[in-house]
């Protein structure tokens, strides 16, 4: 049974689908040298500044992507693989303090070796060490429910205790310890399950 951590119901913290409204915060916290991919950090940041500069409204449209029409992703070591289904959200607490993205495969909780867990999240470093992941994944899990998963998947570094606590504090057990593929540089990694 999920075990989510006590929230008050008053919390102003709220998971936003991506908009126009809130893209200057968004394009500020990318130009404050904040990237929402723990990965590949700057390079994906300086994409999306291009890509917000090009067409901000395509760029929105992109980030709530069920049917994975946005096209191939790209990984660390250049290599593209296909999409799958998901989206991201911006975590807003009266003003932008992160975003925390959820894919899968519909009809199984299995994923592909090259996605690194169903869900990710990045929070500002100027908002960290307040909670906002924390609750930012715990309002996400009933939404992943909603696709009909029994569980999902998290990974992280194994010197990420930070992001170990998030996910541990959410509920989530520890799997194993595991090789990242050769394009995240083959690192060691933890694997976590929380169960929905």
């Amino acid at each position: 049974m999920l075990q989510q951590p006590a929230i008050a119901e008053d919390s102003p913290l709220q998971l936003l689908v991506p908009s126009l409204a809130q893209i200057d915060a968004y394009v500020d916290a990318l130009k404050r040298d904040w990237s929402p991919d723990n990965i590949r950090l700057g390079a994906a940041a300086a994409e999306h500044l291009a890509k917000i500069d090009a067409d901000a409204a395509g760029f929105v449209a992109s980030l709530d992507d069920r049917d994975a029409k946005a096209g191939p992703i790209t990984l660390p070591d250049g290599s593209q693989v296909p999409r799958l289904p998901g989206y991201s959200r911006w975590i807003w607490d009266d003003g932008f303090c992160g975003s925390i993205g959820f894919r899968w495969q519909p009809g199984t909780e299995a994923l592909p070796p090259h996605c690194l867990g169903h869900i990710g999240y990045a929070v500002v470093p100027w908002k960290r060490g307040h909670g906002y992941a924390t609750r930012a994944l715990a309002r996400l899990l009933p939404e992943a429910r909603k696709e009909g998963l029994k569980h999902v998947e998290l990974t992280t570094d194994v010197t990420n205790l930070p992001s170990q606590k998030v996910i541990t504090n959410n509920g989530g057990v520890f799997v194993r310890r595991f090789h990242k593929e050769p394009a995240y540089g083959d690192v060691e990694a933890f694997l976590f399950r929380i169960d929905l």
